[in-house]
């Protein structure tokens, strides 16, 4: 199943990871077929904050040393936990289900939005992806790419490197959650405001260059499956 997620506030006139995503859904749905798909808008239907009655659920699922999330339930104490938990579940349930996961991020302030980190930490639950007898990763098999839009460059050579905090964020929370490294595939399209920041002008070969190759990038990743 291909999960695409999307969670810039642009809508997609104006968003390059949502442009970027879609092509990648449709090629993706073309190859291997339009059944296993699903598609969340996380800017269209927010995931809710956490509130004191997912940590108190989270907590006490730690101390019973992990369990899967279909016994979770026989753990609540609370209206607040079940509200949670209901919150929860399906999210979880989406991502285990997902062979293949495309993530539309922006950088927004040198990070990733707000509505992404609200969905990352809900279906970050306790035990949630590890297999009930042997602890291993349900997600060890799960590819990951992120397509990311930056309006200026972070690359190696730019002296910006150290502000992006997206990409090694990503890398982190998909390792801790048991994705491989080399399910991990991050694209950058860069200097994405081009046209409208004065301190970009002059590049918009590099621009161009730069979506270019994500494009092709992620037109090989579709292929994969």
């Amino acid at each position: 199943m291909l999960l695409h997620i999307d969670s810039s506030a642009d809508p997609t006139a104006d968003s390059v990871t949502r442009r970027l995503t879609a092509d990648f859904a449709r090629e993706w749905r073309a190859l291997h077929g339009p059944a296993d798909y699903r598609h969340r808008d996380l800017t269209a239907t927010p995931v809710p904050p956490l509130t004191g009655g997912y940590t108190r659920l989270g907590r006490r699922v730690e101390r019973e040393g992990f369990v899967p999330p279909a016994k979770v339930a026989a753990l609540i104490e609370s209206p607040a936990e079940a509200r949670e938990w209901e919150l929860t579940l399906p999210l979880i349930t989406e991502l285990a289900a997902a062979d293949t996961v495309v993530l539309g991020v922006p950088m927004y302030n040198f990070s990733v939005p707000a509505a992404l980190k609200a969905w990352i930490d809900r279906v970050t639950f306790p035990g949630a992806f590890a297999h009930p007898d042997t602890g291993e990763s349900l997600l060890a098999g799960t590819r990951v790419v992120a397509v990311l839009a930056r309006g200026g460059a972070y690359g190696p050579d730019t002296g910006r490197a150290a502000l992006d905090f997206q990409t090694p964020y990503l890398k982190a929370w998909t390792g801790r959650l048991g994705v491989r490294p080399e399910h991990f595939h991050p694209v950058a399209a860069e200097l994405t405001r081009v046209d409208v920041l004065p301190l970009s002008a002059g590049q918009e070969e590099a621009a161009a260059a730069s979506l270019a190759e994500a494009r092709a990038q992620l037109s090989r990743l579709a292929a994969v499956g």
